[in-house]
């Protein structure tokens, strides 16, 4: 354990989500210090065993190793009286209750706001949703291809009268996500100077419409219709040549050229006297087709080398492996490396912000289920007798970890 001060040292969070977007805010946290309890069915939480890609691990599979560092595991069935009573117990102690339970399961397992709040006034409770806790959308599935369909990004993009393409990532989670870490803050910031604990919802739809703040004003502020062309431009509402351009050899991506200097350049003589802002936009796939034509003569570092020089904006179309070995990211040391006790060596994405004083820090690995059920249990005034009665009703579970693998 580092003695480095965090940001969050002393702040306990209660995590009750599931899949990707809650867990991924709680893992955020956790990585600031904060103590998080990651509260799962005494089988384990369903992303165990859900694997992204289908990459397996030892005991964890990479899903859940990606979103769940920095946190304890109390593994405890929440539809036994003895589990609800346990959790309660833990919110007296917590700072920050965080859920994505499917609309009433809150309520039901009374572990609602309105109750909770009795318990730890001063509490945080976040709840996560699709589409908003109420509303002719509550039930539907909040599920991230659907989401980002929904929110119109897909026809930003792409051809006329083509499919869209979805985003190559899971977007509206990993939006969603650093949205409700984002409120978490601000939210304890307002208890910091107040004393008073609220309730913030947080549901992906409203996440991603306002991600596109500046796209959406252009649409309903500057009445600009959102309409693809012919051609794959890289965006409906930024003018040509703006895109992904294949070469001899791969692809490079290029944008807001100057159209003199970019005919110079690929050798095109019809764009010498265009103005940018002008013809940029009434002859986007005119440009966008020429381009294209004279680009996939040449290799990538070819072109590359001569559009940098000339200070047009362009640069490398990467793949995993690319961006994983790339000398920025490198230096920037955005990957993290640790060792894990089931897992063995971990390369992962580390941390999107820099601290000079409270860095983050890895502190732990993905826990396996229950494996600080009875640490917990024990802070919360639990006796060896008493565990050892939960874990054989079954109302809570642990995994013991050999010595070796200590």
């Amino acid at each position: 354990m580092t003695t480095t001060p965090r940001i969050l040292d002393g702040f306990r969070v209660i995590d009750c989500s599931i899949a990707m977007a809650g867990p991924f805010a709680a893992q955020r946290l956790g990585d600031l210090g904060a103590d998080v309890v990651k509260v799962e069915p005494t089988a384990g939480e369903w992303q165990r065993f859900a694997a992204a890609g289908g990459a397996q691990g030892n005991e964890i599979n990479v899903s859940f190793l990606s979103l769940n560092r920095n946190k304890r595991s109390l593994a405890v069935d929440l539809k036994s009286p003895e589990g609800t009573q346990i959790v309660r117990d833990l919110v007296a102690t917590g700072d920050v209750f965080l859920q994505n339970y499917r609309p009433g399961v809150a309520a039901r397992l009374g572990l609602d706001y309105e109750t909770l709040r009795e318990i730890n006034p001063s509490l945080v409770y976040v709840s996560m949703s699709g589409y908003g806790e109420d509303g002719p959308y509550r039930d539907r599935p909040g599920q991230d291809l659907l989401l980002q369909a929904m929110s119109g990004a897909m026809l930003s993009t792409g051809r006329a009268g083509e499919p869209p393409v979805p985003a190559g990532q899971y977007l509206a989670d990993a939006v969603t996500a650093s949205t409700a870490f984002e409120a978490v803050l601000a939210a304890l910031l307002h208890r910091e100077r107040t004393g008073e604990g609220q309730l913030v919802t947080v549901n992906m739809l409203d996440a991603l419409t306002t991600l596109q703040m500046q796209e959406l004003s252009v649409h309903t502020v500057g009445g600009v219709p959102q309409e693809r062309g012919t051609q794959p431009n890289a965006h409906v509402y930024i003018r040509a040549p703006y895109g992904v351009f294949a070469t001899s050899d791969g692809f490079i991506a290029l944008g807001f050229a100057d159209l003199n200097v970019l005919g110079r350049v690929i050798g095109e003589p019809s764009f010498e006297g265009l103005d940018a802002e002008e013809h940029g936009w009434t002859h986007r796939d005119e440009l966008y087709e020429k381009t294209a034509a004279r680009l996939v003569a040449r290799t990538s570092a070819q072109w590359l080398d001569e559009l940098l020089t000339a200070g047009i904006w362009a640069g490398p179309v990467y793949g995993y492996a690319d961006l994983v070995e790339d000398p920025q990211i490198i230096h920037n040391g955005t990957f993290v490396e640790y060792d894990h006790p089931t897992e063995g060596h971990v390369k992962t994405p580390g941390f999107p912000y820099r601290f000079s004083r409270t860095p983050a820090t890895i502190e732990r690995g993905a826990p396996l289920v229950g494996e600080h059920t009875r640490e917990i249990l024990a802070e919360l005034g639990r006796s060896d007798a008493d565990v050892a009665e939960l874990l054989a009703a079954g109302s809570v579970a642990e995994t013991v970890l050999a010595d070796a693998a200590r």
